[in-house]
């Protein structure tokens, strides 16, 4: 198995340094970069500083972008890339962020999976998550019980028409999340693989209750 290789600190796009302000740190999707995310965060509550990083490996040539883990097929997403992805991007944030910064996370898809991947393992680190279009990787880790202790706010937004992520991941998440993290989850009916407008205006007060 290909070794996951370091983020790269100088992609990371900023809004606004930190200067005492909380940090929400952006993961980007299967195929895309730092800037996709970014486009949202102006739609943000300014109480944060934003960080949009850049996934670790190359798509496939000729496919444009980056990801954090291969996928060979929907149904091929092997749970120990995903945690060596999130071990990965603990790495870049030990290293970029001071530790006494507040730092949540929010990921789209495969960022969704490596946002609650790092979260699992670096419990005590991380004040929220917000997972969008994404999934909980299956298999135990070894913050799960302190996780299920401390119960971090994590928002989970899905559309009822995204054919992307596997029923059965949505299925294992459902069961999952609840027993783990106070659960702000919405449904939002007839979006496919993506963000909406409406999905925007909950994340953004899902936001401004944890920046209060």
């Amino acid at each position: 198995m290909d070794v996951t290789p370091p983020l790269d600190d100088s992609a990371v796009r900023w809004s606004g340094a930190p200067g005492g302000r909380p940090v929400v740190v952006l993961l980007h999707g299967h195929g895309a970069d730092e800037n996709d995310l970014f486009g949202i965060a102006p739609l943000l509550p300014d109480a944060f500083a934003y960080a949009a990083v850049r996934a670790p490996l190359d798509m496939p040539w000729p496919q444009p972008g980056y990801s954090w883990y291969p996928i060979e097929g929907l149904e091929s997403r092997d749970p120990a890339r995903t945690t060596e992805a999130a071990r990965r991007f603990l790495d870049w944030a030990g290293a970029a962020l001071d530790e006494t910064t507040r730092v949540g996370l929010l990921g789209f898809s495969q960022g969704g999976a490596v946002a609650l991947q790092a979260l699992r393992l670096a419990p005590e680190r991380f004040a929220f998550a917000v997972n969008l279009s994404g999934y909980v990787t299956p298999g135990a880790l070894e913050g799960d019980a302190a996780l299920a202790d401390r119960r971090p706010a994590v928002f989970w937004g899905r559309g009822t028409h995204d054919t992307v992520i596997p029923d059965a991941l949505v299925a294992h998440t459902v069961e999952w999340l609840p027993r783990h993290a106070d659960l702000v989850g919405r449904v939002y009916p007839g979006l496919g693989h993506a963000v909406s407008p409406t999905e925007i205006e909950d994340l953004r007060t899902f936001l401004e209750k944890q920046a209060g």
